[in-house]
């Protein structure tokens, strides 16, 4: 799928964005990539690998595209080292635990993340695998730019004052029960993390 959009994409040189990327192949594909062509990587795939994650989850860690082996969640992080990486998405599924305990393939593909994707990427922080400044351009100043959101995505004169403040040395054990989502679950469920948003 992914040789195909970029066929169609580098042809009429129109923009792409390609969402959850999951195998290191794709990031050897898209390192080259044109400038309108930009990329986006889940903290479930930076984070949860196989086959682990099935191991601890069973079908509460079924998404697409799947959670790889520690080989592809390594091509994934060179992927931001060397700037592919345009962007962290979430993509929030809040299935509820009911709808997740269906026996595959009855039971739906994707996990939440919108609570998470801050806290879990501060920790990455914490554990040297990514600099502050890189995640703050991950999550709020490419997002603005590929969006085109005007006065969004960064600290500037005349920009919304839109600001996260965290608290980069909190350490919290990540629970079912403080997830705001209706799903009421993370695939993070008593992970110890490090750096957690204040305000």
């Amino acid at each position: 799928s992914t040789k195909r959009v970029l066929k169609y994409a580098n042809k009429f040189k129109t923009k792409v964005h390609i969402l959850h990327i999951s195998t290191r192949n794709e990031m050897e594909l898209l390192k080259n990539k044109k400038e309108f062509i930009t990329v986006e990587v889940t903290p479930q795939h930076l984070t949860l690998k196989s086959p682990d994650c099935y191991d601890e989850l069973g079908s509460l860690s079924q998404m697409n595209p799947p959670v790889r082996n520690k080989s592809h969640q390594d091509g994934l992080w060179k992927g931001i080292k060397n700037g592919t990486v345009n962007v962290i998405g979430s993509d929030h599924a809040p299935h509820t635990l009911k709808e997740k305990m269906n026996a595959w393939p009855s039971s739906p593909s994707g996990m939440p993340g919108v609570q998470t994707l801050l806290p879990i990427m501060l920790n990455h922080v914490n554990n040297g695998k990514l600099e502050l400044k890189k995640l703050i351009e991950l999550t709020s100043i490419n997002v603005a730019k590929i969006y085109n959101i005007k006065n969004k995505g960064q600290i500037k004169v005349g920009y919304d004052a839109d600001f996260t403040v965290v608290d980069l040395n909190k350490k919290v054990i990540l629970k079912n029960k403080i997830m705001a989502s209706k799903c009421k679950w993370t695939p993070f469920n008593n992970m110890k993390i490090k750096g957690f948003p204040y305000a």
